[in-house]
């Protein structure tokens, strides 16, 4: 799925904060996966977005899933998107370690 370019844009800005150690106003807490794990959320033409990120590690930020939530009950992610972070997350543990191994954490 596509995202428009201006959604695009603003989580390009917020991943390019935390590339450099900051954390953008648009970056809240995932909840379910601990510290370190964060969301970016943009609405565009009543529509929401959201892609989460991990800085839980010393040199890489891992881009976990990206989607436009489309869960009918309000505020809540669909449980299949929290199931896919966890997923990655796990994943992007596993190729940091073999990439820079276990001490660069």
């Amino acid at each position: 799925m596509d995202f428009p370019e201006e959604v695009q844009d603003g989580v390009g800005v917020a991943l390019s904060v935390a590339q450099f150690g900051g954390k953008h106003p648009s970056a809240k807490p995932w909840k379910g996966e601990g510290p370190g794990v964060l969301e970016i959320v943009e609405d565009h033409s009543g529509n929401t977005y959201r892609a989460s990120y991990t800085v839980k590690f010393a040199v890489a930020v891992y881009v976990l899933h990206a989607f436009q939530k489309k869960s009918p009950k309000g505020v809540k992610t669909a449980h299949k998107d929290v199931e896919l972070v966890g997923k990655r997350l796990k994943m992007a543990r596993d190729d940091y370690e073999v990439r820079h191994g276990k001490d660069k954490q």
